[in-house]
């Protein structure tokens, strides 16, 4: 895990948004990528919506591609490039919730502060709450708090997402004992997917009307409209008259 050898905010930053709903490996074959194509804030903060889109190609979940370029506007234009050290700043940042918040002050900066995420959430169900169904956050999050490792908590998480994603390989997933747990809906034949596909049209067609944009489809897909409207709507696209472009 390369992320793992570096304590630059940046760098860390960028790991913990593509490792959210991402499989590690996954992340492993992106991360270098996209740290070539964008080493700094500056640089994802000038970059094309079409560009971030390419590197972010292979991740899914496409909006914490424009999340993260829209948190390096902001860094630059308010912090002068450098990202806040609090978890309140961070959370104010598009894409950055407590657990990411959490996970960047500890590994970027070594500060203790108690957060869960999937991995830890799964260790403290495994070990405290055994026989329990629908166990809540709250409780966890003081047995977080309370055994945190104070003086080095960046090793201590490291430990506890290992554990938890060796946990994850056996036949129980602790997870699903957890009263936030909810199934993911199928991936083929989702509305993700028909947007996915949209995107990587668009970044082979530049701009066209809707028109071919679902013969570039290969199929005809009675959502594509409702797909369109939808990547407009959240800033991937915009459309001028007839045609669709990336902003």
């Amino acid at each position: 895990m390369a992320w793992r050898r570096t304590r630059t905010p940046y760098k860390v930053l960028v790991s913990e948004i593509m490792l959210q709903q991402t499989s590690v490996a996954r992340v492993t074959m992106k991360y270098g990528e996209f740290l070539r194509a964008f080493p700094s804030f500056r640089a994802l903060a000038a970059a094309e919506t079409a560009d971030v889109i390419a590197a972010w190609k292979g991740l899914g979940y496409n909006r914490r591609a424009l999340a993260l370029r829209e948190t390096a506007q902001l860094v630059v234009s308010r912090y002068r490039g450098r990202l806040p050290r609090t978890s309140l700043e961070l959370t104010e940042l598009p894409g950055i919730g407590p657990a990411t918040a959490g996970a960047v002050l500890a590994y970027c900066f070594n500060i203790p502060l108690p957060f869960i995420e999937t991995n830890i959430r799964r260790v403290f169900i495994h070990f405290f709450f055994a026989r329990q169904r629908k166990v809540p956050d709250a409780p966890i999050m003081a047995l977080v708090e309370e055994s945190l490792d104070r003086k080095n908590p960046r090793e201590w998480y490291y430990a506890l997402m290992d554990y938890g994603a060796m946990l994850g390989r056996g036949r129980d997933n602790a997870n699903r004992r957890s009263t936030g747990y909810t199934r993911q809906s199928a991936f083929p034949g989702s509305m993700r997917q028909l947007r996915g596909r949209v995107l990587e049209a668009m970044l082979k067609l530049k701009s066209a009307p809707s028109s071919q944009i679902a013969r570039s489809l290969g199929e005809k897909d009675e959502r594509l409209g409702e797909a369109l409207r939808q990547l407009a709507d959240e800033g991937f696209l915009r459309r001028d008259h007839r045609r669709f472009y990336f902003r």
